[in-house]
């Protein structure tokens, strides 16, 4: 198979073309390389997949529709798996036009291409969220998701009205996955995860936010990885059980869909705290601070779609995969 991977030297996105290249597809990827976070774990992500004589890589940033247009055109892919977008709840307050750019503008360019070039399947990025305001546990792909609280929130639910519509008009399979707070090595330093790691090592107090009392469905990079894998190779059809006189979100009759992929547990982030001081050895100092603006008290993913459509669901507790991140964080950072 040969896949065009967009965002492909970010977290996901790199992860993703590593293990299609273990199993022999061909993997075009191409990102903008933006200074969000230090463009070196960036490069250092990518010499990891250059190793490989079936990896390209181009700089190209997927708000740019000649370029975008002009790829599609010279390249022939049979999926496309869209992982370019400006991330961060958080920095969706301090810089909102950057979002609708990337992740609006953008992603109408990855749609316009697959529509003009016969691609059998688009995959893309969504996130839990979508979920926003909502507080019925776990969150289900049959729950509406009107009520986004971030920007960030909003552009990724436009994404899959976006994708919706595309599918409906040009009959592209498309598939949408909701990824709830992934984490693991080669991760992103504006996460919390990594942000905690390095501020322990360092001694500084760590912030923590609505004084602590926040729940996350926390999921593995590998797992995500399998997940994204197992429904890449399955298109999207239309539902056979839509019914129009009475719609739910999880079904069309396009060939749309949109699943969770979490590992369907509930962490209190005090928990999860308490497991990265055990795996670094390190006890945490706390800044205790109230609810950001944008941020949302619990996320949960009912994932049942994704193991009846895959067979598949992710598995991971959280010791092991922050005991894998801790030692790959030591390693690439070379401190004790």
């Amino acid at each position: 198979m040969h896949v065009l991977i967009t965002g492909g030297a970010g977290f996901i996105g790199a992860a993703l073309a590593h293990r299609l290249l273990q199993r022999g597809d061909q993997v075009y990827a191409i990102d903008n390389l933006n200074e969000y976070y230090e463009v070196s774990l960036k490069q250092a992500r990518l010499r990891r997949l250059e190793e490989h004589d079936r990896f390209q890589f181009k700089q190209i940033d997927i708000t740019d529709r000649e370029a975008i247009a002009s790829l599609f055109q010279d390249t022939h892919f049979d999926a496309v798996v869209n992982m370019a977008a400006q991330a961060g709840v958080r920095y969706s307050l301090e810089n909102p036009a950057v979002y609708i750019d990337s992740n609006l503008v953008g992603f109408g360019n990855i749609l316009e291409g697959c529509r003009h070039n016969q691609i059998g399947h688009l995959i893309y990025a969504s996130s839990s969220s979508v979920y926003g305001g909502n507080t019925q546990l776990p969150f289900s792909e049959d729950d509406p998701v009107d009520h986004p609280v971030s920007l960030y929130a909003a552009t990724k639910k436009a994404n899959e009205l976006m994708a919706h519509t595309y599918a409906h008009l040009y009959r592209i399979p498309c598939t949408g996955l909701r990824f709830f707070t992934v984490y693991g090595p080669w991760g992103r330093p504006d996460m919390a995860f990594f942000k905690f790691t390095r501020m322990m090592l360092a001694g500084e107090p760590i912030p923590v936010y609505n004084n602590g009392q926040l729940t996350r469905d926390f999921t593995y990079i590998d797992d995500i990885v399998e997940g994204v894998m197992r429904v890449m190779d399955q298109p999207a059809e239309a539902s056979p059980g839509f019914d129009s006189s009475n719609p739910t979100p999880a079904l069309s009759n396009a060939p749309f869909r949109v699943l969770n992929i979490g590992n369907g547990e509930r962490v209190p982030l005090m928990d999860y705290i308490e497991t990265l001081e055990q795996c670094l050895g390190v006890k945490a100092k706390y800044n205790m601070l109230p609810m950001q603006d944008g941020d949302v008290m619990a996320t949960h993913a009912n994932v049942d779609k994704l193991s009846a459509l895959t067979g598949y669901k992710p598995s991971t507790d959280i010791r092991t995969g922050l005991t894998l991140f801790c030692k790959w964080y030591r390693d690439y950072y070379q401190v004790g």
